[in-house]
């Protein structure tokens, strides 16, 4: 692909331990401009490196800070009509609070299988694989 003409984004499959004590939980948000459910994620500002921006994304999508974790698949896709990149990592929630905003209304916190059921896109639900695998590797 080529990279001038892509328009390059970043974000991350945000999770944490589940308060239960058993497993995991992902956060999903919900974007009411598009209404879907997704990994948080977003447009890289000019000169910004693909792993700031991932972080930065999370924490003003979900209020969350992060730990960054192992890079995931990128995902390639179309957006009216041009090229878009975008580079995901794991990572692990570390803490803060989500307040709605503009760009995103909900945020929930499902368990693996729940979080898949939920997305909108089913080229997300291939980077829960992603993460999961990376989780157990670890």
């Amino acid at each position: 692909m080529n990279n001038d003409s892509a328009v390059l984004a970043a974000g991350c499959v945000l999770w944490r331990r589940s308060p239960s004590g058993h497993g995991i939980e992902l956060a999903l948000v919900h974007r009411p401009k598009w209404d879907d459910w997704s990994h948080p994620k977003g447009k890289l500002k000019r000169g910004e490196e693909a792993r700031q921006g991932a972080v930065r994304e999370v924490l003003e999508e979900t209020g969350m800070t992060c730990d960054l974790g192992t890079e995931l698949p990128t995902a390639f896709y179309q957006v009216e009509g041009r090229p878009k990149e975008v580079r995901y990592w794991a990572a692990e929630a570390t803490g803060g609070r989500f307040e709605p905003n503009r760009e995103v209304d909900r945020l929930l916190w499902l368990p693996p299988a729940a979080a898949r059921d939920r997305l909108t896109q089913p080229r997300d639900r291939l980077l829960i694989d992603a993460l999961l695998d990376a989780l157990h590797s670890a």
